[in-house]
């Protein structure tokens, strides 16, 4: 909790206490369960306006920093259809090589500014083919931050640059990457 006017840390907590569990059932694979981000933030929270003193209606502005690259899919009631699949998850990048073979270089990098490799729409192709019924009940797709900023808000938002780290956005053009996602057969609607 930092003090807006003078910049200094007020209070601050971290949760969990201890490393955060990846659920890894194969080799490369790396999910987490988006509800133990959330009631951690709970704990923090709580735990920082307890030391502080500071009543929860004084917060002006709440600021989210979050692990890249994830994927969170949710329903159209804001659930959380399955783990998120995290950063170091790497089961996606043959998703991204072939992307990016097929796009061609020059395309992806003048407009993505990188390859697809491992990024979020590469694991949202991932489960496009492997968990069909999965992907059939998908409302919206969201970093992790976006996940956090929905709970808090119960909005549905992200920003350029959360488009941009899942590799949905043309730099070149200034707006959504209509030609990966036409690419990877995905609705617009989910992002």
């Amino acid at each position: 909790l930092v003090n807006a006017e003078s910049g200094k840390c007020v209070s601050s907590a971290f949760f969990p206490k201890t490393e955060a569990d990846i659920i890894a059932v194969k080799p490369g694979w790396a999910e987490q369960d988006p509800g133990n981000w959330w009631e951690n933030l709970k704990l923090a929270t709580q735990a920082v306006l307890a030391e502080s003193g500071v009543n929860a209606e004084d917060i002006k502005a709440i600021g989210i920093s979050y692990q890249m690259h994830g994927l969170v899919c949710v329903d159209k009631n804001q659930q959380v259809l399955r783990p998120a699949i995290i950063w170091c998850d790497s089961r996606a990048v043959p998703y991204g090589q072939k992307a990016f073979e097929t796009l061609g270089e020059e395309t992806c990098l003048s407009h993505l500014l990188n390859s697809p490799g491992n990024f979020t729409a590469s694991k949202l192709a991932w489960i496009k083919e492997n968990e069909p019924s999965v992907y059939e009940k998908i409302h919206k797709i969201m970093l992790p931050g976006d996940y956090i900023a929905m709970k808090l808000s119960g909005t549905i938002c992200t920003t350029v640059s959360g488009l941009s780290e899942g590799m949905f956005w043309d730099f070149k053009n200034n707006r959504v990457a209509d030609f990966l996602m036409d690419y990877y057969g995905f609705d617009s609607s989910l992002i």
